[in-house]
C-alpha cells in the first residue's frame, strides 16, 4: 500500500499531513515578509499618532466604527478611483492593532484625511442624515460632551514605545497636555483627518 493510500485510509494521518502542509505553506508565504522593507518600515513622512490622534482612534473602536468602515484600499481601479491611492502596509508599521477591516456597510475610510472640514465631521457624527440624507450610519452626539482630560493617554505611549513606535520623553510627557480642555468628538475628528495623508490626496 503506498503512503497516499495509507494517509487517504487513516483519518489521523491524513489530520497530521494536513497541517504539515498548511502549517509549511504558511511559513513560505509569511516570513519572507517579516525581511522586506516594504512590509517592515514606515513610509517616508509617516509620523505616529499625536496625543489626540490616539485617544480619537481609541474612540474610534470603541464606537466600533470599524465594525461597518474597513480602511485598506485594494489596488483596483474601482478601488483607487473612489477612494484614492492603495493602501501600503508601510503605512500601518506604527498601528496597534490594524484596523484594515473587510465589511463596508459604510465607505472606506483610509484616505478620508482632508477630504472634509471639521464642521463637516463634527455634524456628521453628530447626526449624519444632516450632510448624507441617504445614510444609515448612526450619530454619536454624546461625543461632543465627554471630556479626554483624564485619559491614561502617557502610559498608553509608554506601551506603543516598548512596541517600537518613536514617541520621545518629551511627546509623552506633554501629551496629557495636549487633552485639556478637549473632547471625545475633537479626538475622533483629529484621528479622522490624519487617516491616509502620508500620500498626498490626489496621487
Amino acid at each position: 500500500m503506498s503512503l497516499q493510500e495509507k494517509t487517504e485510509k487513516s483519518v489521523p494521518l491524513l489530520i497530521v499531513m494536513s497541517i504539515i502542509v498548511i502549517s509549511f505553506g504558511a511559513l513560505v508565504e509569511i516570513i519572507p515578509l517579516f525581511f522586506m522593507k516594504s512590509t517592515t518600515e514606515p513610509i517616508d513622512g509617516l509620523m505616529p499618532y499625536t496625543a489626540m490622534q490616539l485617544t480619537g482612534r481609541d474612540i474610534y473602536v470603541r464606537e466600533g466604527c470599524n465594525t461597518c468602515h474597513s480602511q485598506m484600499i485594494r489596488p483596483f481601479r474601482a478601488e483607487t478611483e473612489r477612494y484614492g491611492h492603495y493602501s501600503l502596509a508601510s503605512e500601518f508599521v506604527y498601528d496597534r492593532p490594524f484596523l484594515w477591516g473587510s465589511k463596508r456597510t459604510g465607505p472606506d475610510l483610509h484616505r478620508v484625511g482632508g477630504r472634509y472640514s471639521d464642521e463637516w465631521h463634527r455634524i456628521h457624527l453628530t447626526n449624519p442624515r444632516d450632510v448624507v440624507p441617504a445614510s444609515i450610519m448612526p450619530g454619536f452626539p454624546w461625543l461632543a460632551k465627554n471630556s479626554v482630560e483624564n485619559s491614561n493617554i502617557a502610559e498608553k505611549m509608554k506601551t506603543l514605545r516598548i512596541l517600537g513606535v518613536p514617541y520621545t520623553d518629551k511627546d509623552i510627557s506633554g501629551a496629557s497636555e495636549k487633552l485639556k480642555g478637549k473632547t471625545e468628538m475633537d479626538a475622533l475628528i483629529a484621528y479622522l483627518q490624519n487617516l491616509g495623508t502620508t500620500i498626498p490626496l490626489g496621487r
